[in-house]
């Protein structure tokens, strides 16, 4: 149980329990004691299949992001990890903001899903440049990747009505970040499908909200 759902479970009890002074003294006993538990974000076994891209191919990494919002906007977050060509999983984590939206947290899953493969890489140096694909149930950051940011860019960064893109912030983040890497690919997975990355991003994510409070 993250901090978040026990100080719920407790203000649900003591409201429950309002004109029970034992139950009260029981209950105030149980939050002083829950001060002083370690919670920790569960961390996976590892134990993910190696996507088909990564078969054969060395110095290959995979990357995996997926975002959620409470509320759009509202208080929001993002999961991610990372996989080397054997299928161990090298990294994974995750982050909150708010408030926010759901396209601005899908976009902070994946820039920092890459600024941590590049960190990576700064201490474990591959042998020759690696292939990295990073797999998004968003299709707003995958085709913003593909089909978009190329004209923004011609254009100073506009849209063709000469509007600024929605989170120009992040989009110019990503696309800079994206520069590090020679061969680098965007993948769209379907969301809240079972496939087993995308769920585990999926729940470091809403892990991250309730640690939050939100």
């Amino acid at each position: 149980m993250s901090k978040a759902r026990l100080r719920q479970s407790i203000s649900f009890l003591k409201k429950s329990f309002k004109d029970d002074e034992e139950a009260l003294a029981a209950i105030a006993s149980l939050e002083l004691k829950g001060k002083d538990l370690s919670f920790e974000t569960p961390v996976s076994d590892g134990s993910f299949p190696l996507p088909a891209e990564l078969n054969g191919i060395e110095n290959s990494f995979a990357l995996f992001s997926d975002g959620a919002c409470r509320g759009n906007p509202g208080p929001g977050s993002f999961g991610m990890l990372a996989q080397n060509n054997a299928g161990d999983v090298i990294f994974e984590g995750s982050g909150v903001d708010n408030p926010t939206t759901n396209n601005r947290m899908e976009l902070e899953g994946a820039i920092v899903a890459l600024e941590n493969l590049v960190e990576f890489l700064k201490e474990n140096p591959p042998k020759a440049k690696p292939h990295v694909w990073l797999f998004s149930d968003s299709k707003y950051v995958v085709e913003g990747v593909e089909k978009w940011v190329a004209g923004w860019k011609a254009r100073g960064w506009k849209k063709a009505d000469k509007k600024e893109p929605e989170n120009v912030d992040l989009w110019k983040r990503l696309d800079e970040t994206t520069k590090l890497f020679t061969n680098l690919k965007f993948k769209w997975v379907k969301g809240h499908a079972g496939h087993p990355q995308n769920e585990r991003c999926d729940q470091l994510a809403n892990i991250a909200l309730d640690e939050a409070g939100f």
